[in-house]
């Protein structure tokens, strides 16, 4: 009777063993699936965001001309402003 007592506990823990090693086996297998699957998000992203950037900077370069443009149109008003300004308060 204690054979098979014995006999039973060593088939369950030989089954228990089994299954934890298929486990992890299997949890592996799933972590290295994620690590590609975010490296493969991260170059993606990477590109778009490089992308982004640089229209951001030919926005920049943009804007930025078209204030200075703005800055001398401005400069020419507050002249003109202060010339009439000039005829009238004498």
């Amino acid at each position: 009777m204690t054979a098979v007592a014995w006999a039973a506990i060593g088939l369950m823990a030989t089954t228990l063993v089994g299954t934890l090693f298929y486990l992890g086996a299997k949890i592996d297998g799933l972590g290295a699936r994620l690590d590609g699957r975010i490296d493969s998000l991260d170059d993606r992203l990477s590109g778009r965001i490089e992308g982004i950037s640089n229209r951001i900077d030919s926005l920049d370069d943009r804007l930025t001309s078209r204030i200075d443009g703005l800055s001398s149109r401005i400069d020419g008003l507050a002249s003109t402003i202060s010339d009439h300004l000039q005829r009238h308060t004498g």
